[in-house]
């Protein structure tokens, strides 16, 4: 299944502890024990070598389980010093620990236009305190409102204030944690700029290979442009060829993601292949020459890293570029190649350059896929013998995406809460499409001078994508077409994996015990969804949501919830912030209400500004309420005040009595101030939601 022996699959063995390294260094372990590390990593690397010359006076080799111990721990501290060495906070020359009035940063990827905003990644070189500059490093986020800045380009060297501000944490339950995932890309400030708040001091400062590519990409692109007319076909020829995803809409993302095909708009492993499979069929008469091999394998890895570097270094495409080098070395030398053994090497050197590459959902993604078509696909095949050779080659293709998908079901559940229902029927689609697509489009961009050919080759470019995105939008729109408001915790997730990998080992090998260990992970498995889905189900709770300018209120009981809130459910801060909230909570009925609106059921009554949810009454108190004076005192629980009513608690206290002040981030932050002084004053329990979590109180 995976191998003979460990000893066919060393980097497996090897990489597995090195893992395990990087992920504590990432969660769990501070800098503070960096120098303690060092010396026990310099420690065990010396008895490791020590022990290699004097086994055999020592008698070592009669404890065969000293080296491995010996190495494993060293591969694990290894591991632990990476990440946190890696992590720029950590780095003494950091922007953030010295003061500045401004800094120079110098810009280090290719800046977005969204929405009117430019937005891209910095590196600080100096920061800049009373005409004094001082060395420093650091990266930050930077997004500028102003339309001059679109000219702005990679290598571009900046002055901008030392003014920034660390990346919010989510605010609502299950909102996107956007702090962590640019934490893992080394980023944890954010500075955002006006018209004439930054200047520029230079131009093409940064990596010239780069700067190249990423200008020869702005072309391509353009060319897909001039000669195709559907929006849609040329962000999706961009994205699948060249890997740029700027113009890559939601609608589009959100057909290839129900339909289990969001893989072929990550610029991955398959279009290098793809790519291989090309040059291979192109240079093949090399093969003729007494140098010819050699020439051969040298093009072409050549053109594959450059490929790489034009896509944008992405994880995925490293990890093929560095498989397929392998393979190409190996074949021209006529070596024998274990792929499992390669996968682990090219992770293996991916995260010793970049250790938060495992923090990438594409880097994880990608190489469980590749790993589960070299283990499990061989399994899967073998399930049905086919005589017909085309049923058989169908068969093949069904065997590779059933093991990717299978393989990949937790992670994508994990992170995406959704499953592709008709998964198969969705890839065996866009097969044909796809190869058409890269070959017709790569076709085009090296005949693009050619008039004739150029427009029939970009026609058939175009027609091959409205084609695929009208399958898959079809596909999309069909009855159960995605399982959906799947949220596994730690401990379903992990026995997932151990009930899949489990029993494709059992059909491997046969071994009863597999199966009750298969069994006894599912037995947990259901126990635990059983026992979430009851709480839930039983569960009265109130959620308080900072939507920042806007009212948001969620009032959940069991499967069903009334949402009161000023956005629609199209809005796009509704599903970042709303959605998320309802799913995560299993919400299966949803009644939306606004603010101003009167609704009543069994649960829940809204009548004007008091709320009455079971035992629990709340009072929302907005401008229509500040000049309302009531004869008498009325008990609340909570009083929720939100659109800047001009009045103070002195005031309001002559007329409610409650037991929480709950203060919206819709209010100003005058307002807000004021009241926090007073509520302070006062000595009344109260919540702030703006730039805050959410409140979540149980009413039973």
């Amino acid at each position: 299944m995976i191998a003979n022996h460990k000893g066919e699959i060393p980097f497996v063995v090897l990489l597995l502890p090195f893992l395990l390294g990087i992920f504590l260094g990432i969660g769990c372990i501070s800098a503070a024990s960096l120098p303690l590390l060092w010396g026990a990593f310099g420690g065990l690397a010396v008895a490791f070598i020590l022990l290699n010359f004097t086994y055999q006076r020592l008698g070592i080799y009669k404890i065969r389980w000293l080296g491995g111990l010996l190495m494993t721990v060293i591969l694990l501290t290894a591991g632990i010093i990476s990440a946190i060495s890696y992590d720029e906070l950590n780095h003494h020359d950091h922007f953030s620990r010295s003061q500045a009035q401004y800094l120079t940063v110098k810009i280090n990827n290719e800046p977005q236009l969204k929405n009117g905003l430019i937005r891209f990644t910095a590196s600080a070189q100096q920061s800049i305190n009373n005409k004094q500059a001082t060395l420093v490093s650091g990266n930050l986020l930077i997004t500028i409102k102003d339309s001059a800045a679109s000219a702005l380009q990679y290598g571009d060297l900046l002055m901008i204030p030392a003014k920034y501000n660390s990346i919010d944490a989510p605010f609502n339950p299950a909102e996107f944690n956007y702090k962590k995932y640019l934490a893992h890309q080394n980023i944890h400030y954010q500075a955002f700029l006006y018209p004439g708040m930054y200047r520029v001091l230079g131009h093409n400062m940064g990596n010239a290979l780069i700067a190249f590519s990423l200008r020869l990409r702005q072309q391509m692109v353009n060319r897909f442009k001039s000669q195709m007319h559907n929006a849609g076909a040329i962000a999706v020829a961009s994205t699948l060829i060249l890997g740029y995803k700027a113009d890559l809409s939601n609608d589009i993302l959100q057909a290839y993601s129900k339909t289990g095909t969001i893989h072929v708009l990550s610029v991955s492993g398959a279009h290098v292949a793809i790519i291989y499979v090309l040059l291979q069929w192109m240079l093949g008469f090399l093969n003729r020459y007494k140098y010819g091999r050699l020439i051969k394998a040298a093009i072409i890895i050549t053109l594959i890293w450059y490929y790489a570097m034009l896509s944008g270094f992405s994880p995925a495409v490293c990890r093929a570029a560095v498989m397929i080098s392998m393979v190409i070395m190996g074949k021209t030398y006529a070596r024998h190649i274990n792929m499992l053994n390669l996968l682990a090497l090219s992770a293996f050197l991916l995260l010793l350059y970049n250790p938060f590459f495992i923090t990438d959902v594409g880097f994880q993604l990608s190489y469980l896929a590749v790993a589960g078509l070299l283990v499990l696909q061989p399994v899967v095949y073998q399930w049905i013998t086919v005589k017909n050779k085309w049923v058989d080659k169908l068969w093949a293709a069904c065997s590779v995406s059933i093991a990717a998908q299978v393989i990949t079901f937790p992670l994508s559940a994990w992170y995406f809460h959704q499953f592709p229902v008709y998964f198969l029927l969705s890839n065996l689609l866009i097969t044909i499409p796809t190869l058409i697509i890269m070959y017709s489009g790569i076709a085009y961009l090296a005949f693009s001078w050619v008039p004739l050919v150029s427009t029939g080759l970009a026609w058939v470019l175009e027609q091959s994508i409205l084609l695929m995105n009208k399958a898959l939008a079809f596909i999309e729109h069909v009855p159960f077409a995605s399982i959906n408001k799947i949220w596994l915790n730690l401990p379903e997730y992990l026995l997932l994996y151990i009930i899949i990998i489990g029993l494709f080992y059992f059909l491997y090998d046969k071994k009863k015990w597999l199966i009750w260990l298969c069994m006894l992970s599912l037995l947990l498995f259901c126990i635990s969804i059983s026992l979430k889905r009851y709480r839930q189900q039983n569960t009265n709770d109130i959620t308080f949501l900072n939507l920042r300018k806007n009212t948001g209120i969620v009032f959940k009981n069991g499967n069903t919830a009334v949402v009161l809130t000023n956005l629609a459910d199209t809005d796009r801060n509704y599903s970042y912030s709303v959605q998320p909230c309802l799913d995560s909570m299993q919400v299966a009925q949803v009644k939306h209400i606004n603010p101003n609106q009167n609704f009543a059921l069994s649960f829940f009554k809204k009548q004007g500004a008091l709320i009455q949810f079971f035992d629990k009454r709340i009072i929302i108190f907005d401008k229509q309420l500040q000049n309302q004076p009531l004869p008498k005192v009325i008990k609340t629980d909570y009083l929720y005040i939100t659109d800047n009513p001009h009045t103070s608690l002195q005031i309001i206290n002559k007329s409610y009595d409650y037991q929480m002040l709950v203060i919206a981030g819709s209010n100003s932050r005058q307002t807000i101030a004021k009241l926090e002084a007073e509520a302070k004053s006062l000595h009344t329990n109260y919540k702030i939601l703006k730039r805050n979590i959410s409140l979540t109180t149980v009413s039973n």
